[in-house]
């Protein structure tokens, strides 16, 4: 298995495909999930702890693998990778080498030619082939292939988002595996599929308990490409459902082209910022990627469920901004405008008007909520973001300013 690497030379590309902004860009490699006093890597320590003690040596982690995978399938990834800018910012810039591994985003977990996670809209491209990984089963086919049969892979994941409180462009995610041969199934009577099914809700309700204590829960049939049967399993805190994570026994196919189409195998993700927003109380997403003390000192190493202290709340900054829409016109590109320009002193963007006049064309009109999580904001420096963003957006996404 292979470590993701970073180097200092400058490699930027032309490719019409690359779709990678610098504030993406800056992202890899800092790893939130390997840091033991950080939320993330808290929660990450503490499921770790659950199947260990449950199944003492039984599964493989890994949390090391490059996000930089494939769309299909093929032979070789190419040396190096190469990230271009959307802003045109001259940052630092650095090779990513990806080695010559092969990491499946769609083809491997049989998602569909035509599904939507696929498009320019929800995915974050380095070329027509190569990818930022959008969940961690990118990397399912290959470690099957490998001969591993139990495992668990933690990694940072990458979607073209809206923005709000819950939603960021990097988050982090945990995949469980784990595949069982016809002795496992015979001996229980069962059939395998019914086995690994109530293999898996064991497995994961005892989980919830040792993240959450003694609650309520509720298993909801879902539809994930990847599985069937699929299942969500929610539950009942603080007064309210809580969907914590999906789930479900394999489809064949994936065992199948991995050499183990007499064998059935369950599988499971989440979300590890989800988990520790509702642990430990974390109000806004952007806070898990603050380097400041009044955020990081609150806490240690093994410490789950601390409850988190807001140190200040600064006062929000509003501003609007109305445009004619075009036919390819997406509220996620939008939003990747926005964000390119303010970063993280851009708390939400919310579509808070919309009509179509006599002519046909349709206007929006979008609320900006710019606030830093750390400091009061100025009005000159808001504004200069405002117009910044206006600029960008009649230059980027070929609308018309109201």
């Amino acid at each position: 298995m292979f470590t993701f690497n970073f180097f200092a030379d400058v490699v930027r590309d032309d490719d019409p495909t690359n779709n990678v902004p610098d504030s993406i860009f800056s992202k890899l490699g800092m790893q939130l999930h390997r840091r033991d006093k950080h939320p993330i890597g808290i929660i990450k320590n503490a499921i770790y702890d659950y199947f260990e003690s449950n199944y003492a040596k039984k599964f493989e982690t890994f949390e090391d693998l490059s996000p930089i995978v494939t769309t299909k399938q093929v032979s070789v990834l190419p040396p190096y990778s190469k990230l271009a800018s959307l802003t045109g910012k001259h940052h630092e810039d650095r090779r990513v080498s990806v080695s010559n591994r092969v990491f499946s985003n769609f083809d491997d977990v049989l998602v569909p030619a035509d599904h939507v996670s696929r498009s320019l809209n929800d995915t974050y491209y380095v070329d027509s082939q190569t990818v930022l990984r959008c969940h961690t089963s990118a990397h399912q086919a290959e470690l099957l292939r490998d001969g591993h049969r139990r495992f668990l892979v933690t990694g940072d994941v990458y979607r073209r988002d809206s923005i709000d409180s819950t939603h960021y462009p990097v988050f982090h995610q945990m995949e469980g595996f784990s595949v069982f041969s016809p002795e496992d199934w015979n001996e229980s009577g069962k059939d395998s599929t019914l086995y690994a099914a109530e293999d898996l809700k064991k497995c994961l309700e005892g989980l919830a308990r040792h993240l959450f204590g003694a609650v309520e829960m509720r298993w909801v049939d879902t539809y994930f490409p990847f599985t069937e049967p699929s299942f969500e399993l929610e539950i009942y805190f603080k007064e309210d459902w809580l969907e914590v994570l999906g789930c479900g026994v394999t489809e064949q196919r994936i065992l199948k082209q991995s050499g183990l189409e007499n064998n059935v195998a369950w599988a499971f993700g989440l979300g590890l910022e989800r988990l520790a927003m509702v642990l430990f109380d974390i109000p806004d997403i952007r806070l898990f990627w603050s380097d400041d003390e009044r955020f990081t000192s609150q806490f240690g190493k093994g410490e789950l469920g601390v409850k988190f202290k807001p140190f200040s709340k600064y006062p929000p900054c509003y501003k609007d901004i109305s445009f004619w829409i075009s036919e390819s016109f997406t509220e996620n590109n939008f939003c990747e405008v926005v964000r390119g320009i303010a970063g993280d002193l851009v708390e939400e963007v919310k579509l808070i008007d919309s009509f179509t006049n006599k002519k046909g064309m349709t206007s929006h009109c979008y609320r900006i909520v710019f606030r830093s999580m750390e400091r009061s904001l100025t009005d000159e420096e808001v504004n200069d973001l405002q117009s910044k963003v206006r600029d960008e957006v009649q230059r980027k996404l070929n609308v018309e300013l109201r």
